[in-house]
């Protein structure tokens, strides 16, 4: 079993304890949003940041390294890379911005290589996507491209470990899917060559009947390592996660996580998995151009996912969701931040 503390969690519980009182100080003295958010005991919220329209609005994924938090905002790009360009924004703790980086196309997958500090930049989720390598600290950026993707759509999100990086193979153009939904990625000069590791109809075992049963992933989407080290995909459209055992591995396992509330089914977006018991929970709401940071005296065991209009808490052996956070727009990224 691998450690539950991935080395970008471990690297960032480690640096200044100071520093991080500084983000949770805050975060406890904001401005709380409007009434029609609200949580459910004993979780609390408040506002990290907001939208700045023109400048930047549609505020989606988000990544954390070096005490800072970087936010991708859309800007009402198109997802097939046709029209406009996307903000990346860069906040200290206290949710000052530092500094803005603007990227061709529209952001979905933000992440940042653990072993480079490097922040990936994924772009076009539906059609024509591309890959923005960018250092923060001295504003240098490389561009990569694809080759045409099998499946027909675009790539969503990445996932880091170890040496490998895997990348969500989204808006396949087939029904039923027989071609990639999780890629392995390597760099080879401007280029990103993919290797598939899971396929869009591949076999799985149903967690909540024991069975197995064939996948048809019609809408791969975000993507995350758990803290057991299996690699965990959100299919949206399709109201279910896929789980990866030794991802990659001649060894894979393939678990699929039916998500339902209340007997029905239920699409989310981004799924953080709480490796400590407190910290913060950073969540999106896209539509409602707001990044709320919720609160609780002790998080886990269990997952939080972002569902249509709400915060939940997810259960992994029943799929089932139980709303915290209620009242958002259109919950979309989410990142969570251990108390050091």
């Amino acid at each position: 079993m691998k450690s539950v503390l991935s080395t970008a969690t471990r690297n960032f519980r480690f640096r200044s304890m100071a520093f991080l009182a500084v983000f949770f100080a805050v975060v406890a003295g904001s401005v709380t949003a409007g009434a029609q958010v609200t949580a459910l005991p004993p979780y609390s919220f408040s506002v990290f940041a907001t939208s700045k329209k023109p400048h930047y609005y549609q505020p989606d994924s988000i990544a954390v390294w070096n005490n800072r938090v970087f936010i991708g905002y859309g800007n009402n790009a198109k997802p097939d890379g046709t029209s406009g360009s996307s903000t990346i924004v860069e906040y200290a703790m206290d949710g000052s911005v530092i500094q803005t980086f603007t990227v061709k196309g529209h952001n979905d997958g933000l992440k940042v290589d653990p072993k480079t500090n490097l922040l990936w930049v994924l772009q076009n989720e539906d059609a024509n996507p591309n890959l923005v390598i960018i250092d923060p600290r001295n504003r240098r950026s490389k561009k990569y491209t694809f080759s045409k993707p099998a499946h027909g759509g675009g790539y969503d999100d990445m996932a880091f470990e170890g040496d490998q990086v895997y990348i969500s193979a989204s808006n396949p153009a087939n029904n039923p899917n027989t071609q990639q939904a999780i890629v392995k990625a390597t760099l080879n000069g401007n280029h990103v060559d993919v290797t598939p590791i899971l396929l869009g109809d591949s076999n799985a075992i149903d967690v909540t009947t024991g069975q197995q049963v064939q996948l048809n992933l019609q809408d791969p989407d975000s993507m995350r390592f758990d803290a057991a080290g299996d690699l965990v995909l959100d299919s949206q459209a399709d109201a279910e996660l896929i789980v990866l055992h030794h991802p990659g591995a001649v060894n894979q396992t393939v678990y699929r996580v039916p998500l339902s509330t209340n007997n029905t089914a239920v699409q989310i977006d981004d799924t953080v998995f709480p490796e400590v018991s407190q910290g913060v929970i950073l969540v999106s709401d896209r539509d409602g151009e707001t990044v709320y940071a919720v609160t609780a005296p002790l998080f886990g065991p269990d997952p939080f996912s972002a569902a249509p209009t709400s915060l939940d808490q997810l259960n992994m052996s029943t799929g089932v969701l139980t709303p915290v956070v209620s009242g958002m727009v259109s919950p979309h990224g989410m990142y969570f931040i251990p108390t050091p």
